[in-house]
């Protein structure tokens, strides 16, 4: 007997930013939404930073006011797809959505120093993240630990300098108390600030917390602030702040880290809570590995322990990632969309590519779909693949998210978009 397929007006392929964000969107329209992530999200290890546009493709930049450099992007860029109103409002579905959120008072690009030492220029950024703003003239300790080596504080410490940051800004690294072992997870730290656990120090018992503001604070020439790698907690990040803040008399935030990323990880959960609360439906885990349709998708499949189970809806939206969410493969013969087969714009032999000029242009990073004003895939002709099916996020073509620091605010973007439009064709 054939498995009955599984209905929705709405289903989303993919769990990253844009799939989320897509997904939100169609389902506060008031459509029953459905999606569906076979693997972990992209997000856990991203900065948890939005990145709307900090450089041009020319490498121009920071730039202060990305919406203002929207309208010279070229035609293939997505902002330019969608326009600059529709990046406006789906950056307002954000902040609705994520609102432990900071810099939706402006249209400006913030500053953040990052792991590395650099200064990024970023859209919206985590709360634990706003007292490290660049632009703040207040000196500043970074503080690294010994068991954590993906942050050198001393390093990053001296690369901001390096760049003529407005404040005086030290490194420090110590031991976090506990000793904990050098291939400890994140998640670890955080817990153990979460709980406030006692840990032994020179034979003693005292509290995490306490004794983590003591060490730092033998460590201090008056800074005003502090900043410490991205693990300060992770079902109350702002509780083991306020902690640290109290206790130190300086205030106190997160320096984005790279992956694992806890402040991707609390990204990912935020989105996936405001997903619950407008009714969408999700899951994950499996993969989607076939479809019905010829000028519409009428159904695809999910592989579940073993079967096939069909799911079908009115629209469809592709949010599977680029080249490293595997949303684009490649082979030996071709760049290629591994579920729909749509068309890969630029998808010419990727060893013509890797050989020529065009690699240090980093050409191969737009390897990705080409839409209509629609978002809907085109193949090489231009013609609509499928008139039911919008794609977003870095599935598409057209930009350099690297290079651009664009990847975010094009996902939160396009997504927005696809999930709006969607939603219209199904009601």
């Amino acid at each position: 007997m054939a498995t009955v397929a599984i209905e929705s007006d709405v289903l989303v392929v993919g769990g990253g930013l844009a799939g989320l964000t897509s997904a939100i969107a169609a389902a506060r329209a008031g459509c029953d939404v459905r999606l569906v992530s076979y693997k972990q999200s992209t997000l856990r290890n991203a900065s948890g930073l939005v990145d709307l546009l900090g450089y041009t493709p020319d490498g121009d930049g920071p730039l202060t006011d990305p919406y203002a450099a929207i309208p010279q992007l070229p035609d293939a860029h997505p902002y330019r797809t969608v326009g600059v109103e529709a990046v406006r409002r789906a950056m307002e579905l954000f902040d609705d959505s994520v609102p432990e959120y900071r810099g939706d008072h402006t249209e400006v690009n913030a500053l953040l120093p990052t792991h590395g030492g650099t200064v990024k220029p970023t859209a919206r950024y985590p709360a634990g993240a706003s007292a490290g703003l660049a632009s703040d003239g207040r000196d500043v300790l970074l503080v690294g630990f010994a068991s954590l080596v993906d942050f050198d504080a001393p390093q990053a410490a001296a690369h901001l300098r390096a760049t003529g940051v407005p404040f005086d800004v030290r490194g420090v690294t110590l031991e976090f108390p506990g000793d904990l072992n050098a291939d400890a997870k994140v998640t670890r730290y955080a817990k153990l600030l979460d709980a406030d656990g006692e840990v032994t120090v020179d034979g003693h018992q005292r509290s995490v917390r306490d004794a983590l503001a003591e060490r730092v604070d033998a460590e201090r020439s008056g800074e005003a602030r502090v900043g410490f790698p991205a693990v300060l907690g992770d079902s109350d990040p702002a509780a083991v702040r306020a902690a640290l803040r109290g206790r130190l008399d300086a205030d106190v935030f997160e320096v984005p880290m790279g992956p694992p990323s806890l402040p991707g990880l609390r990204l990912e959960d935020a989105l996936f809570a405001a997903l619950d609360d407008a009714g969408g439906r999700y899951e994950t885990g499996n993969p989607v590995v076939d479809y019905d349709g010829t000028d519409r998708v009428e159904t695809v499949y999910v592989e579940k322990n073993g079967a096939r189970i069909p799911q079908r809806a009115d629209q469809y939206v592709l949010a599977t990632g680029g080249l490293v969410g595997k949303g684009v493969e490649s082979d030996r013969e071709r760049v290629y969309e591994p579920i729909f087969d749509c068309h890969v714009d630029h998808a010419t032999d990727r060893y013509d590519w890797f050989e020529s000029d065009a690699f240090g242009d980093h050409a191969f990073a737009r390897f990705g779909l080409a839409t209509d004003d629609d978002l809907r895939p085109t193949d090489s002709d231009g013609a609509v693949e499928f008139e039911n099916l919008r794609a977003a996020g870095s599935v598409l073509g057209g930009y350099d998210f690297a290079a651009e620091k664009s990847g975010s605010g094009v996902s939160v973007a396009t997504g927005y978009t696809a999930g709006q439009r969607a939603a219209e064709e199904a009601r």
